[in-house]
C-alpha cells in the first residue's frame, strides 16, 4: 500500500511541475518523475507469485516506452538548443516574429 501512496504522490508532483514548466530541461525532470511513479506503482505485482508474467510483461512495456520518450525529449533539446540557443519555451523569435 506504501508503494501506491507514494506512486500516486510522485505522480502528481511530477503532473504539476510538467504544467508549471517554463523549459524543456524540467519538462524533462517531471516527465521521468511520472515515469518512476509509474515504475513504482507496478512494484506490488511482484509481490503475488501469480501476479509476476503480468508483472514483467508490463514493466518490459513500460521501460521501452520510458526508453522512447527519454530519446524523444533529448532529441527537442538538442534542437532547442541548435536552433535557438536556449532552452527556455516563454518567448521564441524566429524570422522577427516573435512566439
Amino acid at each position: 500500500m506504501i508503494e501506491t501512496a507514494t506512486s500516486i504522490g510522485l505522480l502528481v508532483i511530477g503532473y504539476l511541475i510538467a504544467t508549471s514548466a517554463k523549459d524543456v530541461i524540467r519538462l524533462l525532470i517531471s516527465l521521468e518523475l511520472m515515469f518512476s511513479a509509474v515504475f513504482l506503482s507496478v512494484v506490488p505485482l511482484f509481490t503475488n507469485p501469480s501476479l509476476i508474467a503480468e508483472g514483467n510483461a508490463i514493466t518490459l512495456i513500460t521501460v521501452f516506452t520510458s526508453a522512447g520518450e527519454l530519446l524523444i525529449m533529448i532529441s527537442a533539446i538538442i534542437f532547442l538548443d541548435r536552433k535557438f540557443r536556449k532552452t527556455t519555451v516563454d518567448v521564441i523569435t524566429t524570422g522577427g516574429d516573435e512566439l
